[in-house]
């Protein structure tokens, strides 16, 4: 019998659930399309010089830690359809139903629509993971053909985590139902709202900023009197200066209200605040950006700390606007009788303010998350593009060996060999070469050999012939020098600002074997590889041979590209024998290392994969939460005040009006979060683009970083679309039916 009620009530009820069907779906789909290349049934054809089957333990790891907060939205998607059908529930308990029943009736209802979610959620999860799968290829190279395949693994990976999470928040809403009173439950719909005036978060917010404020100010004092020298530049100096008056002034202000203005509430405080976090965040802000710039050197953890101010400015920030929006609201109101008495507005006001008043903490999260969400979306390709722009650089050549000299302290430890232990490799395994190039680095000035300060290491120099045979093998034209001339070689990454200052401060080079004069064509920018260039250092200077013989040698390289890309087998294993003979770290001695293509690529490229799908995926895990909680809060509001549209009916109020108001009301409920979400993320992106800028003109392009910002921003705009359209459309549908 129970189990045809459990039926009949799901039935009848579809319609209550379809914001949960919805979601649960959403949440389904996304963590089977994305956990499907973890599957040791997903063999992708990526050829031999790849492996993916790396990508699965990072992956399963990744995807399975950030779908746990979507406990957070079953449980809060449950305690809706709980809150909703309490009503019922009280009627059912005044017939004779015990509570523990009625418990186990919703239980079994929630766990049949979470079924029917999983099995939605799987079929649409084949078609995603179609794109994931094209993505992945995308990332290798290869080209995509469509295939339908269902991984048995991941299927049952996707049933026993969502299943567990029902069974877990259902237990709890058991347990809430069998101790709810039946006279609550009657009285549910309702309940006033609870008084705002007791609600302290805000002061709980404020003295947490003054904490925060105060470290600042004391941390700023610090760098001042261990790091600061009045030989910096102007900016510099404002910098660290700012980052001292800014905090000062907050507390100061707060100090002048606790004595003058305390009485007239924290209301008259909050606007000062708000306005000294901003500038403390732009203070904050500027500290990593300024390192950079200006090689700055401060203290270890002084970067992160300063991010961290910054984090908390925005958050209070956030706390600010949304807790002086509903006085804003409410001083416009008073004050404006045209618009308060225009239309329907007087109703439109006391619905936005009866409930923002009472949801500034909600709100208040949701923005925060929605900036979460929104920076990780732009962050996510442009981190992505960085990392493979950056690996071409890095493995231009089949093989590549180096040396560094930063722990060698004798000049005879310095190395000096070919590395015959890799032709010996190719040799044993029939490798051809295409071409081979073995090559020193050399100090201009022996007396260099021991300046070892980080940011300061000395420039090395290259012999032409060597340079020119590197050029070469890559398809450039060769450089020409007189005898006693010199030119510059730059890395992609170095600014222009950077390398004409360089070229300026240099028009001659004072070498052991004398002074070079500066060649007509003073700089080549083509990319030749990151090993080519001393530590810390954008630039290796090019001397002719005939000088190069009167140099030290610190640095022995050699560039090789064979006929045919090398498997990642025999990749793996020429690694393995060459760090057996040649150690890359070494405590004294010179250390080694050996770059091959493959193992790069497939490294990053693998590594790349894994960021930018747990970073869209988190994103939109974010993004569903925050919605389905605006949604909800609609919805629900609509459930507890739809007497109050059936009132305006009662009054005269045209339909087409009610439809405006609610449209208007879902519109400021969707557009306050997701406008004030857009502008914090703008500005953490606009400063996270402006501190990597170089790296993003070297490795990405403005015109690809514009194109990916463009498309993320679409889908973003096509979910909030989305789910504003359902949440109206739903509400509406609540208010016909009180009226019915």
């Amino acid at each position: 019998m129970y189990a045809k009620l459990v039926i009949k009530n799901a039935k009848r009820s579809v319609k209550d659930y379809l914001i949960y069907i919805v979601t649960m779906t959403i949440c389904v789909t996304l963590f089977y399309s994305f956990l499907s290349v973890s599957s040791r049934y997903y063999q992708p054809d990526i050829g031999s010089e790849y492996d993916v089957a790396m990508l699965g333990d990072s992956m399963k790891t990744a995807i399975c830690l950030i779908t746990l907060c979507l406990l957070f939205l079953i449980r809060f998607v449950n305690h809706y359809m709980l809150r909703r059908r309490q009503k019922e529930f009280a009627v059912q308990a005044v017939m004779g139903m015990e509570q523990k029943t009625i418990a186990g009736l919703f239980f079994a209802e929630t766990f049949i629509m979470g079924i029917l979610s999983i099995v939605l959620g799987i079929f649409f999860g084949m078609l995603c993971s179609q794109f994931i799968t094209a993505m992945l290829l995308t990332s290798y190279g290869k080209t995509y053909t469509l295939s339908w395949t269902l991984f048995p693994d991941t299927v049952l990976l996707t049933i026993c985590f969502f299943v567990l999470s029902f069974l877990v928040t259902g237990l709890f809403h058991i347990r809430s139902i069998r101790k709810t009173k039946i006279v609550d439950m009657l009285s549910a719909d309702r309940r006033n709202e609870p008084d705002p005036k007791k609600s302290r978060w805000i002061i709980v917010v404020v003295i947490l900023f003054e904490l925060v404020t105060a470290l600042a100010l004391v941390t700023g004092i610090r760098k001042v009197f261990f790091y600061y020298d009045s030989r910096f530049s102007l900016p510099v100096k404002l910098l660290f200066f700012g980052n001292i008056c800014f905090p000062s002034a907050a507390l100061l202000l707060s100090v002048r209200w606790l004595i003058r203005e305390r009485k007239a509430g924290i209301d008259t405080l909050l606007p000062a605040l708000s306005a000294c976090s901003v500038l403390n965040a732009f203070a904050a802000a500027a500290v990593p950006f300024f390192t950079n710039r200006y090689y700055l050197s401060w203290g270890s953890g002084t970067v992160s700390q300063y991010l961290t101010f910054l984090l908390a400015y925005l958050l209070f920030f956030l706390c600010a606007l949304i807790f002086l929006a509903g006085r804003v609201i409410a001083a416009w109101k008073e004050k404006s009788p045209e618009h308060r008495y225009r239309g329907e507005n007087l109703f439109l006001f006391g619905q936005i303010l009866s409930r923002l008043n009472t949801t500034g903490q909600t709100m208040t999260l949701i923005c925060a998350t929605l900036a979460l969400a929104i920076f990780l979306f732009i962050a996510a390709p442009i981190l992505v593009n960085w990392a493979s722009g950056y690996l071409k650089t890095r493995s231009m050549y089949d093989i590549q060996i180096f040396s560094m000299y930063n722990n060698v302290c004798e000049e005879n430890d310095l190395p000096d060999n070919d590395y015959e232990i890799v032709s010996d490799f190719l040799a044993e395994y029939d490798i051809e070469t295409a071409d081979d190039v073995a090559f020193s680095l050399y100090l201009p000035e022996k007396a260099d050999f021991h300046r070892r300060i980080k940011y300061d290491f000395p420039v090395v120099a290259i012999s032409l012939s060597d340079y020119n045979r590197i050029r070469e093998m890559l398809g450039y034209e060769p450089a020409v020098l007189s005898e006693h001339e010199f030119t510059t070689q730059w890395k992609s990454i170095a600014t222009e600002e950077e390398r004409d200052r360089f070229l300026a401060e240099h028009p001659g080079f004072t070498t052991d074997a004398g002074v070079l004069t500066l060649s007509e064509t003073s700089y080549y920018d083509e990319t030749i590889g990151m090993t080519a260039y001393n530590s810390y250092t954008n630039v290796v200077c090019v001397f002719p041979d005939s000088v190069c013989e009167a140099l030290l040698p610190v640095m022995q390289n050699r560039y090789i590209i064979t006929e045919e890309s090398l498997s990642y087998a025999d990749a793996s294993e020429l690694e393995k024998r060459f760090t057996a003979k040649y150690p890359e770290q070494t405590d004294t001695g010179p250390a080694y290392g050996i770059r091959m293509s493959t193992l790069q690529i497939n490294e990053t490229t693998a590594g790349n994969f894994v960021l930018q799908a747990s970073m869209l995926y988190g994103a939109i895990v974010l993004m569903v939460i925050c919605l389905t909680v605006l949604s909800l809060q609609q919805l629900s509001d609509a459930e507890q005040h739809k007497y109050r549209f059936l009132v305006l009916r009662k009054l005269g109020v045209e339909e087409s009006n009610i439809t405006k108001l609610i449209l208007k009301q879902a519109g400021f409920w969707f557009g306050l979060p997701v406008i004030t979400a857009a502008v914090v993320a703008v500005l953490l992106i606009a400063g996270f683009i402006q501190t990597i800028s170089a790296e993003i003109s070297a490795y990405i392009g403005l015109r690809a970083l514009l194109l990916q910002t463009g498309a993320t921003v679409s889908i973003l705009v096509l979910l909030l679309i989305c789910y504003f359209i359902s949440t109206w459309m739903m509400f509406e549908r609540s208010v016909e039916d009180a009226d019915r």
